[in-house]
């Protein structure tokens, strides 16, 4: 175990000699001494001491009429300026509350009346030392989120993705509520927490609810939070998440999933910007950023009055896009070497260096229905799968295999042929098959399909969720 070393300054040889002598008592501590500022900030400027104790009364290395005594005040402005990083605990004779306030906000760790004991050092070095590790850990895990939601950590080189990078460094700092579309498995969620943690908030917290994961009874008392009393089994008060989150931000995940009685009382929240608890009389000022999100035509929801048109124009004030994964193929390549850097790290002992180049072909040919998030699934099974070195075509799963070109153009004049005379099920085979076609021929494009196929719309879209068919 490494030695912990600890200086003390006190101009008292006797009391310096016996918390000396405390210090070298204790398991892996060893004390050095130091009579007034001047030595203990020479010492202390070229070694490094875990703690410094010291005295808050000290007589000057050169006693003048207008300064009789030196204090720990001094000592502790001085050592900071000097960049001494020591825990400072400070000792006095007089335990006065105004003196331990004083060097507290000055940033000394503790404050502790003569006389010491054994005891009373030993916690003291404790307490501060798990200070010191707790304040290490925070800053670590800052550090890390501030790297996970970094540009440099949004995985992508697009055209497409840059502009929205672009929009993220353009708003960040601003109140302006943003509201991030696309589909499910695109990243909003990502993009919400980059907007928070690259911009001013980021030190605040950031509080993320899903309003559609929440019953409808519950999601006021979630959002505002409640009284005690205000309902059967309010036992308790509870703060809501506005207030969790006041100072930074909350993101409002399917926002067209909330319901209409709570969209009246969003949009007074973010006019007004305070909150009313469940059974409350008063109101409550906040200060909170809304990033909503939704994979929902909210402007189709308006248009059927499920939507508030009022809240749609007030959270509308900025919206960022997110195009699915297959209008960005250009980043399915990066994607891919990030899932398998990802997951080499978890899944163990496997090594996988690459993808090879059939089942990168595949890959990039797919649609990707599922954005993302199914990228990333499919990754973490191949990699599970695999007994090579690289990804395999036959690692993937049956539906991407499916694509391959080369065995779609060879099928695309066969008729799919069930096991059997039935008509109905051999019917559902050629219209799924012919509907796969016509959407493939059309990039997608369901009203042209539906001109191909010789149906209605309306028709095709029915058939399409009878068949779970995704474009």
């Amino acid at each position: 175990m490494p030695v912990k070393k600890v200086l003390i300054v006190d101009d008292e040889y006797e009391i310096r000699g016996l918390i000396a002598g405390y210090v070298n008592r204790m398991d892996s501590y060893e004390a050095s001494q130091a009579q007034n500022i001047q030595e203990a900030l020479a010492l202390a400027s070229r070694n490094h001491f875990d703690h410094i104790v010291c005295d808050y009364f000290l007589t000057p290395a050169e006693k003048v009429e207008d300064n009789p005594r030196d204090t720990a005040v001094e000592f502790i402005r001085k050592a900071k300026a000097a960049g001494i990083t020591s825990n400072i605990i400070v000792m006095s004779g007089k335990a006065e509350v105004d003196m331990a306030i004083e060097v507290t906000k000055l940033g000394a760790v503790d404050y502790l009346a003569k006389p010491i004991s054994f005891s009373q050092l030993q916690f003291a070095f404790k307490r501060a030392e798990e200070r010191e590790k707790l304040y290490k850990e925070n800053v670590k895990l800052k550090q890390q989120v501030e790297e996970r939601y970094s540009f440099a950590n949004i995985v992508a080189r697009s055209p497409e993705m840059e502009r929205i990078f672009e929009v993220i460094e353009k708003v960040k700092d601003y109140k302006t509520t943003v509201l991030v579309t696309g589909e499910s498995g695109t990243g909003k969620e990502l993009v919400a927490r980059a907007l928070h943690f690259n911009s001013i908030r980021k030190f605040a917290p950031f509080v993320a609810v899903n309003c559609g994961g929440i019953p409808d009874n519950l999601l006021e008392s979630e959002l505002f939070g409640h009284v005690k009393g205000a309902f059967t089994d309010a036992v308790r008060s509870k703060k809501g998440l506005f207030e969790e989150a006041d100072g930074g931000t909350l993101f409002l995940d399917e926002i067209g999933e909330l319901p209409m009685s709570l969209q009246v009382k969003l949009l007074r929240v973010l006019q007004e910007q305070e909150i009313r608890p469940v059974g409350d009389n008063r109101t409550i000022k906040v200060d909170v950023r809304i990033v909503a999100a939704t994979a929902r035509d909210l402007g189709d929801l308006v248009r059927k009055a499920k939507f508030r048109e009022d809240l749609f124009y007030r959270i509308n004030v900025l919206t960022i896009v997110i195009p699915p994964l297959r209008e960005r193929k250009q980043d399915i390549r990066l994607l891919v070497s990030h899932f398998i850097e990802k997951y080499n790290k978890v899944i163990e002992p496997k090594k996988v260096t690459g993808v090879s180049p059939e089942a990168m072909q595949l890959l990039m040919n797919y649609k990707w229905p599922g954005n993302v998030r199914e990228l990333e699934n499919v990754i973490e099974r191949a990699l599970v799968l695999t007994e090579h070195e690289t990804i395999q075509y036959e690692d993937l799963p049956a539906n991407i295999q499916a694509m391959d070109s080369s065995q779609e153009s060879r099928n695309e004049g066969v008729v799919p042929w069930h096991d059997g005379l039935s008509i109905k099920k051999n019917t559902k085979m050629l219209e799924e098959k012919l509907i796969n076609l016509a959407l493939a021929k059309t990039k997608g494009n369901k009203t042209q399909a539906s001109q191909l196929l010789e149906i209605s719309l309306p028709a095709l879209l029915y058939k399409m969720k009878d068949y779970r068919i995704v474009s």
